[in-house]
């Protein structure tokens, strides 16, 4: 199936956050900035991290984190001011000490998805800034959490780059 034209109630994944679209995203076309629809998946990611144990107090306890080292969002569907959305999550991957998710962004009013984000994180050491393992606990709770179910459709755009087919220029464009 196209995910444009996915429907809320057709995705699987679980929610890991509900929100509105607020005042100070909008923009001049009179819809939600592209700004904020990073906002939006991050708050998702904050919502997923909580679900694994990843907290506050634990990130001062122990002095480890995760650090975002690379996203693609897609922008399918327009919200508007006071819109409910909802970010639901599923994990694509992860190893010792990195997670692959992707990120559905629904309307609730339309039940359409309004964007997708592909993401790529890795468990830091915040002493030394270095890449380090996922602790076992966290590790375990990555691997049987809902979002990491494995009966989950691979999502359509997975792994897209952004290509024009039929470039105007004289460049190599590969």
């Amino acid at each position: 199936m196209n995910d444009r034209n996915l429907q809320i109630d057709d995705c699987a994944a679980p929610v890991v956050h509900r929100g509105k679209v607020l005042p100070e995203w909008i923009d001049v076309n009179d819809h939600m900035n592209v700004a904020y629809y990073l906002l939006a998946f991050d708050y998702g990611i904050d919502g997923l991290w909580q679900t694994f144990g990843i907290t506050d107090e634990r990130r001062e306890a122990t002095g480890s984190s995760t650090f975002a080292v690379e996203s693609h969002i897609r922008y399918l569907n327009e919200l508007t001011l006071d819109e409910p959305f909802v970010v639901k999550s599923q994990i694509i991957a992860f190893d010792d000490k990195r997670l692959h998710q992707y990120q559905y962004l629904f309307s609730e009013r339309s039940g359409l998805l309004s964007a997708t984000c592909e993401w790529l994180h890795l468990h830091v050491n915040l002493t030394t800034r270095r890449v380090s393992p996922w602790p076992a606990d966290l590790l375990q709770n990555i691997a049987t959490h809902p979002c990491t179910q494995t009966d989950l459709p691979t999502p359509e755009a997975l792994g897209r780059t952004i290509k024009i087919a039929h470039p105007l220029t004289t460049s190599d464009y590969q």
